[in-house]
């Protein structure tokens, strides 16, 4: 899995059985500052860009390629043992109202470098059946975190945050994204610092809420739209946020500005949808961010929120064993999509299959 936040690649071994799923290794690869300059520039449209796109997936393959080899080399595990390679490729363009998403990435090379299956493109046959395409961890999650008799939430705050309303019951799940996650906090430190990230959240808890500037983002027409719903840098880019600053801002004033933005637009999605909520779970690497977990768990007191390693999978690996599941899925020819959250005509199976 590489996403939004543009941060590297997360590769986790996924051991499946009848009684449930385990990840048994992972290994992250960073991306150099070369490779994340060459996707963030291909965001956008420019000379050359079919080249460059061409080019730039073949790179990624083969850091993909790299590790799955890193990894493997932890286990001990042979390449023949593994079943399939669930690539998620890099999202460089999502527009799922013009009826398109992009990941790019060679699963064609990335079979032929590892000697194993690869399943890849999980998002277009969902959207060609009238649906976002996004978000497609929902049913991973409903596999592995719903409980019989407790309403959990799990949210996912990477570079995009989206949440899964996991009802008791067997109620119908739902899921959708709720707007940035770690996207333009990381942008505005990255333009300012020349930091990929912002530790712990201790920059914005240097700041204050500017609240004329909050205002403008959270009338961003995205967030009054119903579920099903999904967004990306397509949308909240850091052009987007430069044209709604004001003069006289103070960077750290912006950058907790930013982090009350998705707090509060997090808060309104669970208040909003997910009704009756009893235990909500956080992954990805927002779940590090300790200022914003804090504020997170001010705004929706009483409700315990934890972190997903509390379930038995890590923050970091939530979302890679998801696709692991859903390239399992495909492969028993089952469906991976949940309609009811992406907005499909129905369930499909996800993902095109590479042989070895």
């Amino acid at each position: 899995m590489s996403g939004t936040s543009l941060d590297g690649v997360d590769a986790i071994l996924l051991e499946t059985a009848t009684h449930g799923y385990r990840v048994s290794h992972s290994h992250f690869n960073a991306f150099s500052p070369e490779i994340r300059r060459q996707l963030l520039d291909l965001h956008h449209s420019g000379n050359n860009e079919l080249e460059r796109v061409a080019t730039t997936a073949n790179t990624l393959s083969h850091l993909y390629a790299d590790t799955v080899f890193q990894l493997l080399a932890k286990t001990g595990i042979k390449n023949t043992a593994i079943q399939a390679i669930g690539c998620h490729g890099q999202t460089i363009r999502h527009r799922p109202e013009i009826g398109f998403t992009l990941q790019i990435g060679n699963p064609a090379l990335l079979a032929e470098l590892t000697g194993i299956t690869v399943v890849a493109d999980f998002r277009s046959r969902d959207i060609a059946a009238g649906g976002q395409g996004a978000p497609l961890v929902p049913a991973f999650h409903q596999s592995v975190f719903q409980h019989a008799s407790i309403h959990r939430v799990v949210i996912n705050i990477g570079g995009i945050a989206n949440l899964t309303s996991l009802p008791a019951n067997g109620q119908p799940v739902s899921g959708f994204d709720s707007g940035p996650g770690n996207m333009l906090m990381d942008a505005w430190i990255e333009k300012i610092k020349g930091q990929a990230y912002d530790q712990d959240g201790s920059w914005a808890a240097e700041g204050k809420v500017i609240e004329p500037l909050l205002q403008k983002l959270l009338a961003e027409p995205f967030f009054a739209l119903s579920p099903p719903k999904s967004t990306g840098r397509d949308l909240f880019s850091l052009s987007w946020l430069i044209e709604r600053i004001g003069e006289n801002c103070a960077d750290a004033d912006i950058q907790r500005t930013l982090l009350e933005l998705t707090a509060q637009t997090i808060t309104h999605a669970v208040q909003r949808h997910c009704a009756d909520t009893e235990e909500i779970y956080l992954c990805g690497g927002g779940a590090y961010n300790r200022t914003l977990v804090s504020r997170l768990r001010d705004l929706l007191q009483p409700v315990k929120i934890a972190l997903s390693d509390e379930l038995g999978i890590n923050v970091n690996h939530v979302e890679s064993a998801a696709f692991a599941w859903l390239a399992q899925q495909c492969l028993l020819h089952r469906p991976g999509n949940l309609p009811a959250v992406t907005g499909a005509k129905g369930p499909r199976i996800l993902g095109a299959i590479y042989p070895c």
